[in-house]
């Protein structure tokens, strides 16, 4: 496996929901792990995720867990997931997909240096940026 770089997500307690949306949104494959299945469930941690991974067809790698009690998380507050490309008709489905239910920060239209871009917070507190680059003359 060559490097890569990819977003880790942290969630209060919906993880396992939120995962599963990007899922239905971007395709691929989802696993989900929970404490409980690493033989951690003290304190009704059992059903929250430990870790869970999406691999898109795409080859878009997507992590997140939820946060246990006593570690901090603020919704939005350290990453925005970002994706980017030239392909118009597949970004604006998985805008489409995504923003479901969403706070949209920037409409997804073109801009003064010449692509389109949009930003959105969605249902789970997490910002996403999105970048249509325009095709090169």
């Amino acid at each position: 496996m060559s490097t890569r770089l990819n977003p880790y997500l942290s969630f209060g307690d919906t993880a396992r929901q939120a995962m599963e949306f990007y899922r239905d949104a971007l395709g691929g494959e989802l696993t989900i792990s929970t404490f409980e299945e690493f033989g951690m469930s003290e304190g009704g941690i059992g059903n929250l995720v430990m870790h869970s991974q999406l691999e898109t067809p795409d080859g878009l790698t997507l992590m997140g867990a939820d946060t246990p009690p006593g570690m901090e998380r603020r919704d939005g507050s350290s990453m925005t997931v970002a994706l980017t490309g030239d392909e118009p008709d597949r970004l604006r489905g998985y805008w489409d997909r995504l923003s479901e239910g969403a706070t949209i920060v920037t409409p997804l239209e073109k801009q003064m240096w010449g692509d389109e871009y949009g930003m959105f917070i969605d249902r789970f507190g997490t910002p996403w940026m999105f970048n249509i680059a325009t095709p090169a003359a």
